[in-house]
Formats: C-alpha cells, structure tokens, sequence
C-alpha cells in the first residue's frame, strides 16, 4: 500500500503553535530566538512603529507575524522585523510581502551552508515577492547590518557598530544607529 503525505495549508500554519513558516507545502517550525537576537528584532521594530507614526504610513511588524505569498517554493514568511504597506488583516496573515523584511540570525544561522543555501534562498524569495528590502543582522559579527536590495540583489551595503543603518529605497529617511541594536 502506498502512503502519500498530504500538503500542509494555510489553515495547519495559522494553528501551529510557535514561530513557523509554510515552505514546499510543510510547516518549519523555528526555535525561539536568544536574547540578543531578540533584542535587536524588538529595537528595530520599536524604530519602525515610531517611524509609521511620524509618516502615518506602513505598519510596523514585530517577531512572529506571518506574511501569506504564493511562490512556487514558499507560501509563507515571518521575518523578526518588518514594514509592511497594506489593510490590517485582522485574524489572518498579511497578505502578500513586507516592504521591508529583517531576518536576526540565530545560532544555527552561521557557516558556510547556513549563508550559501538558507539565507541567500531566504533572501531570494522575498525580493520575488516583491519585498524591497531585506536586512541579515549578524549581532555577533563585525558587520552586523547587511543590507539587500530588490535592484542589487547580490551586493549588500555593510554597516558596523559606530555607523547608522537605512533602509533606503524602501523606507525614505527611516535611520536607525546599529548600536541601537545591542542591550549594553
């Protein structure tokens, strides 16, 4: 007897307890972030909401929100931090990318492999989205701001401790200093 496994759907995503996305028709589920990962997506959401208050434009989005797309790998994401331009979707996911998307690497988001297949497909996938920005916070690097953009996918503008971070050209004139994003 052949057993066939049945895809998950958005329905099985909304009831799953904890952070998870919907990728190849399976929930994922992620660990819980640590503390200074943690930190760092709180803070850049606090500078977002404050930001969407001054402009009254977007929302800001915090951890373990989930965005509804329809590519042909992924059906879902939930950044650590986000902006998003779009009608508050009450009970269900947004619909369709954030503007602005922020991925706070955990630890098991370093090395060679963790770069090279999860983050840059991660990265990938969102600007296919229509996501026009995409920050990857290392917090335990030297630079820990990479920022990626829908136009140059492949060459990230760097910022380090002592420098002030953008989200330019999705967010005009949003700025956060990077050691905002430490708890020192």
């Amino acid at each position: 007897m052949l057993l066939t496994k049945t895809k998950a759907t958005y329905d099985d995503l909304m009831q799953a307890e904890g952070k998870a996305e919907l990728i190849d028709g399976e929930i994922v589920r992620f660990m819980s972030t640590g503390g200074d990962a943690g930190f760092a997506g709180d803070e850049i959401f606090s500078w977002l909401r404050e930001y969407s208050r001054r402009t009254r434009w977007g929302r800001a989005i915090g951890d373990n929100k989930g965005f509804k797309v329809n590519l042909p790998r992924r059906q879902s994401f939930s950044p650590d931090a986000a902006f998003y331009v779009g009608p508050n979707p009450g009970k269900k996911f947004y619909e369709g990318a954030p503007l602005f998307a922020v991925e706070v690497r955990s630890k098991n988001d370093y090395g060679a492999t963790a770069e090279e297949i999860k983050m840059a497909t991660k990265r990938d996938e969102y600007f296919l989205a229509g996501t026009k920005v995409v920050w990857d916070i290392d917090v335990l690097g030297e630079i820990v701001v990479r920022k990626y953009t829908a136009e140059a996918p492949d060459t990230p503008t760097e910022f380090r401790r002592g420098e002030v971070a953008d989200a330019e050209p999705a967010l005009p004139d949003w700025t956060i200093p990077v050691d905002a994003l430490f708890d020192e």
